[in-house]
């Protein structure tokens, strides 16, 4: 994990507060998982809450990147893009090698227009949250992938609207308006940046904003978790009679996760990075921008609610998915015995 539980103080309570942020640094996939299944009761049980839920993606998403821009300063990131071939080998698999992907898939998607616009939309997107989480765990470079994450955002807001109008004609691609795109970067990118910059500048100052950047750091897990449950539990209850669209798209998640394995590994290769780097980029290629890319399906019209509801579905593939990533990406690329 990014967590560093520098602000926790010292005595029986810091004690106490370090064993917890460690207990679940060491078990954050369970707890993951045990906040999505959390989320998908509260959703069923209560789908009143679904629309008070969903006000709060937002903030709950921003705060959690600000505190994953807050772990590396900015000027070990500046740093880490200087690293050509990395930058480049993400820039291959997310933005060339996964359109080609999708493309092969989407011919036997789902007719469904809402189905095939949530597909869309999170499978071209590549992730820029807990992709840095699930990598360290597996020994990839999340230092590297946290560097390229504003250059892996810009990149794909430009690109998003092109690949729509590819895939789905100018019609359809109409439905997606600049002005969600402009407010999502700037809420979940631009103002968490800035802040954790502000806060980086502050703690290089003053112990109080070292105090403060440890504190924030030991949120970490929590965040996620907070993020996963109320994500899942506002979209559960939009199901309804699109269940049988949403579970059709199952198959094709999980035929992506494994395709892109493969491909993955095989661009890091071509790029000759080493261990770190190559496990990094086979997870940059697998991992969907899923929670960023939501704010943009609850803004798409009516007709198209559904898509939503598609792309929560990914999320909930992709966190097992990780699950077994985090297992056999180490022994796909493993270590230099020398």
């Amino acid at each position: 994990m990014l967590t560093s539980g520098r602000g926790v103080v010292g005595g029986k309570g810091g004690l106490s507060g370090r064993n917890v942020v460690a207990g679940m640094e060491r078990h954050q996939v369970v707890v993951y998982l045990g906040a999505i299944v959390a989320g998908a009761v509260v959703g069923w049980l209560a789908p009143g809450a679904g629309p008070a839920l969903e006000h709060l993606i937002n903030p709950v998403l921003g705060t959690l990147l600000y505190v994953t821009f807050l772990q590396v300063p900015a000027r070990r990131l500046l740093a880490s893009l200087r690293d050509g071939r990395f930058v480049a080998a993400t820039l291959v698999v997310n933005f060339l090698v996964v359109p080609l992907v999708v493309a092969a898939m989407f011919v036997a998607l789902p007719a469904d227009q809402a189905v095939r616009m949530g597909v869309l939309l999170v499978l071209l997107t590549p992730c820029v949250d807990y992709v840095i989480v699930f990598s360290r765990l597996a020994g990839g470079s999340s230092e590297r992938l946290l560097a390229a994450t504003p250059l892996l955002l810009i990149a794909q807001m430009l690109l998003l609207p092109a690949y729509l109008l590819v895939f789905l004609g100018g019609g359809l691609a109409d439905a997606v308006e600049a002005g969600p795109f402009v407010r999502a970067f700037l809420v979940l990118i631009v103002i968490p940046l800035a802040l954790a910059w502000t806060t980086q500048a502050w703690a290089g100052r003053r112990r109080a904003g070292m105090v403060v950047t440890g504190a924030f750091g030991a949120t970490m897990v929590p965040l996620m978790a907070a993020t996963l449950f109320v994500v899942v539990a506002s979209q559960v209850p939009k199901v309804g009679e699109g269940f049988a669209e949403v579970v059709a798209v199952v198959p094709f998640y999980l035929l992506f996760l494994v395709v892109m394995a493969v491909a993955g590994l095989g661009v890091a290769r071509v790029f000759r990075l080493d261990v770190a780097a190559r496990r990094a980029v086979v997870f940059s290629g697998a991992t969907r921008n899923s929670l960023v890319v939501l704010p943009l399906a609850l803004a798409l019209p009516e007709q198209l609610a559904l898509a939503a509801v598609v792309v929560v579905t990914q999320t909930l593939v992709e966190v097992v998915g990780m699950v077994a990533y985090v297992r056999l990406v180490p022994r796909l690329v493993k270590e230099d015995p020398r």
